[in-house]
């Protein structure tokens, strides 16, 4: 076989192989077309690299761009906030200076009308300073003389009188200072005596007074002192209907609650025949905190009691007029104990008290405010007042008799 792919050169008679010159030429054929191929590929690969280059360029560009037109909306958001923070800020600092203004404006106005009061209170007195000196030179020798006669004659007349009057005198208020002492130890003994008396009759009158104040249609009976029973009746009367049953009161003011009272009441309210019984005392009872029934007794305080009576009164009014349509039905006096003893009753009517004391713990606070005003003003008008009279008086000790006297600044009996 190796024999067949030899031949010899016909020129130097050198034995060559075939095969190995078609594997050469075979070989650089194969090297020719790679070399295409590579420099093909080559050529392919640095145009692609030139277009990822220029996309990577433009890339960068609009990069660039979107950063800066991101950095230009963020300084336009940056100053939009910070020209909202600014405006609020001076809203604010314009609202604060506002309520400052307005203070130092209407303090600025009060000492101004005390300035021009005071100007004017000058002015008055120099024009007073004017008249009197044009008068001073005619009257004061004339009225100087009258008054050295009077003044001597009167002083004899005075030191004969005093000398006839000062032994009579120093007697009389001896005895003046006996006797008064003997009335004060009697009217202090007698106010000992009737100081709770006189408290539980204040309170009395109280609530007539109030009953009578609030409820003009209806009767309001006293029970005369020393007579047996409560305090006074309220006899409920409407426009339309007369007695629609009676309210019994009874007022206690001392230190100590007493259960005996609840049963002596009792008793009364059935002697009376009255419809409700109703105790007001200062002290509420041990097991009692605030207003409520107790063993068919109402007792409340004072000022509950302002409340309640309203009311039970209307309570009396309604079963009164529920009894009327619904004659010959039950025993009338048997229903009323029954609406007027149930829970439902009680609570409405503590809830109808609470809220009138409520309205008048507002009340109260409400005036415990306009007294504050009315104490602050009282004190700015007694400085303009005290000023004023300092002025008058720095002004009269200067002038002496100069200046005419005013009245309102004067003591009684200056201007003789």
């Amino acid at each position: 076989m190796k024999n067949q792919t030899q031949i010899n050169c016909p020129n130097c008679g050198t034995s060559i192989d075939v095969q190995d010159i078609l594997a050469h030429q075979l070989e650089e054929e194969i090297a020719k077309k790679f070399q295409a191929q590579l420099a093909e590929e080559k050529k392919k690969f640095e145009t692609e690299f030139e277009g990822l280059a220029k996309a990577k360029e433009a890339f960068e560009q609009k990069k660039k761009q979107e950063n800066e037109l991101f950095q230009e909306r963020l300084e336009q958001q940056l100053k939009l906030e910070k020209k909202s923070i600014e405006a609020k800020l001076k809203s604010k600092l314009l609202e604060e200076q506002s309520e400052q203004f307005n203070a130092l404006q209407k303090e600025l106005n009060e000492k101004s009308e005390q300035i021009k009061e005071l100007n004017r209170t000058k002015a008055e007195i120099e024009k007073l300073k004017r008249e009197k000196s044009e008068l001073k030179g005619v009257a004061e020798a004339e009225a100087q003389k009258k008054l050295n006669e009077t003044l001597v004659a009167e002083k004899e007349k005075i030191r004969k009188t005093e000398e006839e009057r000062t032994e009579l005198r120093f007697k009389e208020l001896q005895k003046q200072l006996e006797d008064q002492k003997r009335l004060t130890e009697e009217m202090r003994r007698k106010q000992d005596q009737g100081s709770m008396q006189l408290q539980g009759e204040v309170q009395e009158l109280a609530i007539e007074e109030w009953l009578a104040a609030q409820f003009p249609l209806d009767t309001i009976d006293e029970i005369k002192k020393g007579a047996r029973g409560g305090d006074c009746i309220q006899i409920v009367n409407t426009r339309n209907r007369q007695n629609c049953g009676t309210i019994y009161y009874e007022s206690k003011r001392t230190k100590d609650f007493q259960p005996t009272w609840i049963e002596k009441f009792k008793a009364d309210i059935r002697e009376k025949g009255a419809s409700i019984g109703v105790l007001v005392t200062e002290v509420m009872p041990s097991d009692m905190a605030r207003m409520g029934l107790k063993d068919g007794i109402w007792i409340c305080n004072y000022e509950e009691f302002k409340g309640l009576c309203a009311v039970l009164r209307e309570s009396i009014v309604q079963l009164s007029m529920a009894i009327s349509s619904q004659e010959n039905k039950g025993d009338k006096m048997h229903m009323l104990y029954d609406y007027l003893t149930n829970t439902t009753f009680r609570m409405q009517v503590e809830a109808i008290v609470e809220g009138f004391t409520s309205m008048r713990v507002a009340l109260d606070s409400e005036k415990r405010a306009m007294q504050r005003i009315w104490k602050e003003r009282e004190k700015q008008i007694e400085k303009v007042v005290t000023n004023t009279i300092d002025m008058y008086g720095s002004i009269k000790g200067i002038a002496g008799n100069a200046i005419q006297s005013v009245k309102a600044l004067e003591l009684p009996g200056d201007e003789d």
